[in-house]
């Protein structure tokens, strides 16, 4: 029987498995591991939203199969968000379709509109999906070094001019995750120009656009720039604004034809949410934002606190504009190892867990990920934790003494 399986060759081993591993049996020991590694929010989903799922689970009518374009209210709540926080108009009916979750969506219009070896320009580091929704479709990637929005900006061009056939679409993801690196509108324009010029699709990824600190300068959206409609599409998530992840309720909005596309291909893959979590989502965008702002604060003073405590640690982490992470550079000590290795060295013997850069690609290598997810004062706990781990080194040797493993990054 035949099992070499064509998508599932192409996928690389996963490179936070090891990791992940050793937390798992640190767990199973019964140790107490301060878990910064993945991207998961801790808050509870406020109230009214709660309510409004509830009250809608009651009615029998609401278990039917729902749209997996998304019902018709919630549609509208998200062109109201979008002329709300950006001013952008949409059509809720051909320009806005609601996925399960933005991962899901982004996947599925990387299979929609993907011929095998096609070509697609993704950012290294990236949030996996970038380059894996591609990859398992057949495209072949192309990583551009991303290690700041003006690098990514000036690398494409090379990119495009050395890909054959030429690029299918660019991916861009501001603010970033891992990097939690942010742009202004004029990054955007330069990205429309350069697309149109070279018939390229856009594919913006925006889940953190309400997770950021400088209240004078929130995160813009690609559909802000004129004309980006199109060749552009954007991605949204409910799960960081209004800490609603297990929920599983994203967005899409622009380009008609790239959003008719993702909805012919999930009309033959799902029925949408379950109608009652549409409701509710309708009810957080169309609800008190107030809520969002108070997450957004906890997030703020949980960075404060990493960041300050951290120092005093004697790990010095750059404070994030935006996002629910931090990017850390591996102290000058363990360098020499590697962001896997001293990931692994700081779950053992700090009893911390975050993840390693080298998981974002090649270019993540010599960082790693920090997630905000754990209150101030196991923030505390951890950097009291590192401070010993730093001072003593890992099984009493100093880091940079001890052979550096080879591994492979995921590509």
């Amino acid at each position: 029987m035949h099992t070499d399986f064509y998508r599932i060759k192409r996928l690389p081993p996963y490179i936070f498995e090891e990791v992940n591993r050793l937390k798992a049996a640190a767990r199973a020991r019964g140790e107490d591991i301060i878990d910064f590694g993945m991207g998961n929010p801790d808050m509870a989903t406020p109230d009214y939203i709660v309510d409004k799922l509830c009250e809608t689970a009651r009615d029998p009518r609401a278990h039917r199969y729902s749209a997996s374009r998304g019902i018709k209210g919630l549609r509208k709540a998200h062109v109201a968000y979008y002329k709300r926080r950006f001013g952008v108009d949409l059509n809720p009916d051909k320009e806005v379709i609601a996925a399960l979750g933005s991962k899901e969506g982004f996947a599925n219009l990387a299979m929609a509109i993907t011929a095998p070896g096609d070509v697609v320009l993704v950012p290294n580091p990236a949030y996996p999906i970038h380059a894996f929704g591609f990859m398992i479709a057949g495209a072949a990637i192309r990583h551009v070094p991303a290690t700041s929005p003006e690098e990514y900006l000036s690398k494409i061009g090379v990119a495009t001019r050395h890909s054959v056939p030429s690029p299918l679409a660019l991916v861009v993801n501001y603010p970033s995750n891992p990097t939690a690196q942010v742009v202004e509108l004029d990054f955007y324009k330069e990205i429309i120009k350069f697309a149109k010029k070279h018939e390229i699709w856009v594919l913006s990824d925006l889940a953190y656009a309400d997770i950021y600190f400088d209240d004078a300068n929130p995160p813009p959206s690609i559909l802000q720039v004129d004309g980006a409609k199109d060749i552009a599409i954007e991605f949204q998530s409910l799960s960081k604004t209004y800490s609603m992840p297990g929920w599983r309720m994203g967005f899409a909005a622009g380009n008609e034809k790239l959003i008719g596309a993702l909805a012919r291909i999930k009309s033959y893959l799902d029925y949408g949410a379950f109608t009652p979590i549409q409701v509710a989502a309708a009810a957080a965008l169309n609800g008190p934002q107030n809520i969002a702002d108070e997450i957004r604060a906890v997030y703020k003073s949980r960075r404060d606190v990493l960041v300050k405590s951290m120092a005093a640690a004697g790990w010095d982490i750059p404070a994030p504009a935006a996002s629910m992470f931090a990017w850390a550079p591996v102290p000058e000590k363990y360098k020499t190892l590697g962001s896997m290795e001293f990931a692994k060295d700081l779950l053992i013997h700090a009893k911390v867990a975050v993840s390693p850069g080298i998981g974002f690609g090649e270019y993540g290598e010599g960082y790693v990920r920090v997630a905000l997810v754990e209150n101030e004062h196991r923030i505390r706990q951890a950097a009291r934790n590192v401070k010993k781990f730093l001072s003593q080194g890992s099984n009493g040797a100093p880091a940079e003494k001890r052979p550096k493993k080879n591994l492979a990054p995921a590509k």
